[in-house]
């Protein structure tokens, strides 16, 4: 059994309006390729809970989900990248140093 860590998965994504931003998804995956097809599954279930009345928000056990998704933005999945997550400097004790 492959042990898994935490990934960030970073989605770039568009409006009608040629505006830009990202979505980015956490949680636990034994590889980058898992962690996309996650994030993709937290995003539709989104999706889903959105069209629903009184859909309750889903978490996954192992962390995956997603909020704040932005009705009219699309998300470029193909442009998609998972990389192991590394904790915000900022969240070290004495905070953050440039």
């Amino acid at each position: 059994m492959q042990r898994s860590e935490i990934y960030e998965v970073t989605v770039p994504i568009h409006a009608p309006a040629r505006a830009r931003g990202l979505h980015v998804f956490t949680g636990r995956a034994t590889s980058a390729d898992e962690a996309l097809i996650r994030a993709h599954q937290a995003y539709a279930a989104a999706v889903t809970a959105l069209t629903a009345a009184n859909a309750p928000a889903v978490r996954e056990p192992d962390g995956w989900s997603a909020c704040g998704i932005r009705e009219g933005w699309d998300p470029d999945w193909p442009a998609a990248k998972a990389t192991p997550w590394t904790p915000p400097r900022s969240s070290t004790p004495t905070g953050y140093r440039p």
